[in-house]
């Protein structure tokens, strides 16, 4: 079995593979300053609550935009499972030629994501929304080529700005608005949150289809944590939620001379 972690700026998402099953998936904050016992007493106990001997796994790979806790991280994986873990870095094999001005830049979350849609949809032009901490956008060619991206602030991430820094707007919870027009100020923040990002991804895709991608057939697959607020908006071809976990995974044994997992 695989354990794959993906270690973002507010969560560690993680999952257990069993060949081509994903078995578990999970998530933890990544904001706390954990020890590596505290991590590795909890990844172990995610397992064994979900019915998963922890002796089961024998590979460990991590992505990872947080360098800080990756020391501690590694330090874990090692001392509670035994692994020294594959981390997705710069000089690791991972079949996708990364064509912008300094490919060591590129977070490895959004490597893992690019490669983890090609193996999900190979020789086909793709258009990557991730939505975290930060919303980003990967394009891929059918050639295995990544061409470029953009970032934004993420819709939690915009909440909490217009919490912090203004007098009176309060917390909301992030969901789907009932009504365009807000008839109070909660209402109005999460018409304004959800709205803003769905107008950004329809113009992103219009543009793509005029310039960059014009004239090409090309997949829109959102993932990320907050991918399926908008499942029913239309503005996908296809969410993949665990699409870095896919990715990590064909990574992990592009770089193993190891027995099938």
């Amino acid at each position: 079995m695989l354990l794959v972690l993906d270690i973002g700026n507010t969560q560690i998402f993680g999952g257990v593979i069993d060949k081509d099953q994903t078995l578990l998936t999970f998530r933890r904050t990544s904001r706390d300053s954990a020890s590596s016992d505290e991590f590795g007493l909890f990844l172990k106990n995610a397992l064994r609550e979900n019915k998963i001997d922890p002796t089961a796994v024998k590979h460990i790979a991590i992505s990872s935009v947080v360098p800080d806790i990756n020391h501690t991280v590694a330090s874990a994986c090692i001392k509670y499972f035994n692994i020294r873990p594959l981390i997705l870095d710069a000089g690791i094999k991972t079949g996708l030629k990364i064509l912008v001005h300094n490919p060591k830049e590129l977070g490895a979350d959004r490597v893992a994501n690019a490669v983890g849609a090609i193996q999900l949809y190979p020789n086909q032009n793709l258009v990557i929304f991730d939505f975290g901490t930060a919303n980003t956008l990967c394009v891929v060619t059918k050639n295995k080529e990544y061409i470029g991206g953009l970032i934004t602030p993420g819709i939690r991430l915009s909440m909490e700005v217009l919490e912090e820094r203004t007098a009176k707007l309060p917390s909301v919870e992030i969901k789907v608005p009932e009504v365009l027009l807000g008839k109070n100020t909660v209402e109005q923040i999460q018409a304004g949150l959800y709205y803003s990002v769905l107008g950004m991804v329809k113009e992103i895709v219009t543009s793509l289809s005029q310039t960059t991608l014009a004239g090409q057939e090309f997949l829109v697959i959102g993932t990320g944590g907050f991918s399926r607020l908008f499942e029913q908006a239309g503005i996908f071809d296809v969410i993949e939620s665990d699409l870095v976990l896919v990715g990590l995974k064909h990574i992990y044994h592009l770089n193993q001379e190891a027995s099938p997992i």
